[in-house]
């Protein structure tokens, strides 16, 4: 449901100088993060950093010409998301330390960087309407929480995996954190991203002139009926583990096919704008 027009254009060279302290700073952090070690989380929060940076650079159009307006496609999205899912981590782990997690999350984190060096997107005009910036931020939010959600969702599949494999102690995951703690903030994402998507949506079909069943539309629709059935099942069926992760997961995907799957065929595969 987020749009995206304009013409291709490279980013400016501030920006790429930031996302590559950004790339540098998350990779060294994914190579040598384990273990409790100071330099490295020291690292990963320089390349948490740097990436915000390149982001405000990119959507505020501090690096355009004036009036190009922020870049948008979908690997800008992606790396927004992925900041977002980052932020939710940083956070996270100033109460329950998850050094693991951390160097995969660095690892993420340079990648959708590069990714989004390599496919800056377009700059976006100002909007025709004052409800559209908002429709967009909104979008944004709802992969951001929805990602959080499915970064939970995996730690709960692997300490369900390994307490199947009696490798973990009854009661805590293995990252340290308990696993009921980890299966409530799991579906307070996925309340939250659910609550966003919906005013996305409705704003979307409100602040548009003229509905039509886009591709977006349908997988965004998609996703929402599926995050509906998820939040329903829990609360009616009691639905926990593989069962609710499985609906959360094929909910992400039809949300993330719902722009970043169109976009990517757009730029990449079609050569074309919105």
């Amino acid at each position: 449901m987020i749009l995206s027009l304009g013409s291709h254009s490279g980013a400016g060279l501030l920006s790429l100088v930031v996302a590559w302290v950004a790339m540098l700073a998350y990779g060294l952090a994914a190579l040598t993060g384990g273990g409790e070690r100071r330099w490295p989380a020291v690292a990963w929060q320089l390349g948490w950093l740097a990436h915000g940076v390149a982001l405000v650079i990119d959507f505020a159009a501090l690096d355009e010409p004036h009036g190009a307006g922020a870049r948008f496609g979908f690997a800008p999205v992606l790396s927004i998301t992925a900041w977002l899912v980052l932020t939710v981590h940083a956070i996270e782990s100033r109460f329950v330390p998850l050094p693991q997690v951390r160097r995969v999350l660095a690892a993420l984190g340079a990648l959708v960087v590069l990714v989004a060096v390599i496919f800056p997107g377009e700059p976006h005009p100002l909007a025709s309407s004052p409800w559209v910036p908002l429709h967009w931020m909104l979008g944004v939010a709802s992969y951001g929480l929805f990602g959080a959600a499915v970064l939970h969702a995996s730690m709960l599949d692997s300490a369900d995996r390994q307490l199947r494999l009696k490798a973990g102690s009854a009661g805590t995951g293995p990252f340290g954190m308990p696993l009921l703690r980890l299966e409530r903030l799991t579906f307070r994402f996925v309340d939250a991203g659910f609550v966003v998507l919906t005013a996305t949506l409705l704003l979307g079909a409100w602040s548009t002139a003229q509905w039509h069943w886009s591709h977006k539309t349908v997988f965004s629709l998609l996703g929402w009926a599926v995050f509906a059935a998820l939040i329903v099942g829990r609360h009616l069926w009691g639905w926990r583990g593989r069962r609710a992760t499985r609906w959360l997961y094929t909910g992400a995907v039809l949300l993330l096919l719902a722009y970043v799957g169109y976009r990517f065929v757009l730029e990449v595969l079609l050569h074309r704008s919105a």
